[in-house]
């Protein structure tokens, strides 16, 4: 079975590719598809963005398309980055862009409002099926960047159960609890139901 990733960005990817490494499918993203048009995120919702693209990759490469969208939701900011949060600092923003603002708009934030939580909705799209499936995880923003690996907000968003930002902890060990790792795994349980997957 071949499946195509939605999207460009290489350190989703590999989180992904990790995740999917046990399955029987052949992946493709949306670089092997070089005249593929951009799918321009404008949704209000994490959903209808995650669908957007699920829905214009599969109509050009009419192969199964697995698609995503992810949002930091920040409590004292109202919700803030959400569905902007590639996005942040503007269109073409970098992650460490993101970050500074991030940590600009909480400077005042004390410690103990600081709470967060980032959330995914995966959706999975063929000729015959649409299922979305949803993961979310609780923690915290520090107010200084820790760890190397990671990317995204991962320097400034801590896990208390780890007591370590998503940063500081191995590929493996962020996918075992992240919120892009709890949307595709109920994803593959639901697909392996469906017979769309078969376990190795």
């Amino acid at each position: 079975m071949k499946l195509v990733l939605a999207t460009h960005n290489k350190d989703k990817i590999s989180e992904l590719q990790g995740v999917l490494k046990n399955e029987q499918v052949s992946i493709l993203t949306c670089d092997d598809f070089p005249e593929l048009p951009e799918v321009f995120e404008d949704g209000e919702t994490l959903e209808e963005n995650a669908l957007k693209k699920a829905r214009e990759i599969h109509q050009y490469t009419q192969l199964p398309v697995l698609a995503d969208d992810t949002g930091l939701e920040v409590r004292a900011l109202g919700g803030a980055p959400g569905v902007k949060s590639s996005r942040y600092a503007g269109d073409h923003a970098s992650y460490a862009d993101n970050v500074t603002k991030l940590l600009k708009e909480m400077s005042q934030i004390p410690k103990e409002q600081r709470e967060a939580r980032f959330r995914t909705v995966m959706v999975y799209l063929d000729d015959r099926h649409q299922i979305t499936t949803e993961g979310e995880v609780q923690g915290y923003i520090l107010e200084e960047i820790r760890g190397r690996g990671g990317f995204g907000y991962d320097p400034v968003f801590y896990y208390p159960p780890l007591r370590k930002t998503f940063s500081e902890l191995s590929l493996p060990e962020k996918n075992s609890v992240s919120h892009r790792g709890q949307a595709l795994l109920k994803m593959i349980k639901t697909l392996r139901e469906k017979h769309i997957l078969t376990e190795v």
